[in-house]
């Protein structure tokens, strides 16, 4: 078991566009399992590699552990196919923001296309909290954060709250 430092607003790997993953192999395998370690200890619902310093394609989430139920999902390359017109705000916390959560508008079902581990290609529909989770984590390989959802007006508020978090 590994687990990771998470980088923390505004470090500069949360404002990268990450890069796709040419192959999977055993080195993609071991910074899944990484991810999905420093994802529980952390502990949170999803990461994404650039939360610890890795500039590549690659997210995880788990949005049933604390429920009860583990349900682990390593999305490699994702990419959204298919979204609802109908849209939900949902409160968004970040684990590479601490303390600070913003409200965010995102359509409520999407779906996702992504490579699996195994080299195959997935698609499945998500909606709730875990289609917000899906897009929260496709952000960060697109080096979007919470913050950037907000309003000039809020994000300044929020980022000021931000500064008043770190240790």
């Amino acid at each position: 078991m590994t687990v990771r430092q998470i980088v923390r607003w505004p470090d500069p790997h949360l404002r990268a566009v990450c890069d796709p993953v040419a192959v999977t192999g055993p080195e993609v395998a071991a910074l899944a399992r990484d991810l999905l370690d420093t994802m529980y200890a952390a502990p949170g619902r999803g990461l994404a590699a650039p939360q610890i310093g890795v500039l590549q394609r690659v997210f995880v989430t788990d949005t049933t552990w604390k429920d009860g139920t583990a349900s682990p999902i390593i999305f490699i390359n994702p990419r959204i196919t298919g979204a609802s017109e109908e849209t939900t705000v949902q409160a968004e916390g970040c684990l590479s923001i601490p303390g600070v959560s913003v409200d965010v508008r995102r359509p409520s079902t999407v779906t996702m296309t992504w490579t699996a581990l195994d080299g195959t290609e997935q698609s499945r529909s998500f909606s709730g909290f875990a289609a917000a989770c899906v897009q929260h984590e496709l952000d960060h390989l697109n080096g979007v954060v919470t913050l950037d959802h907000l309003p000039a007006d809020q994000r300044q508020k929020a980022e000021e709250a931000c500064a008043g978090a770190l240790p």
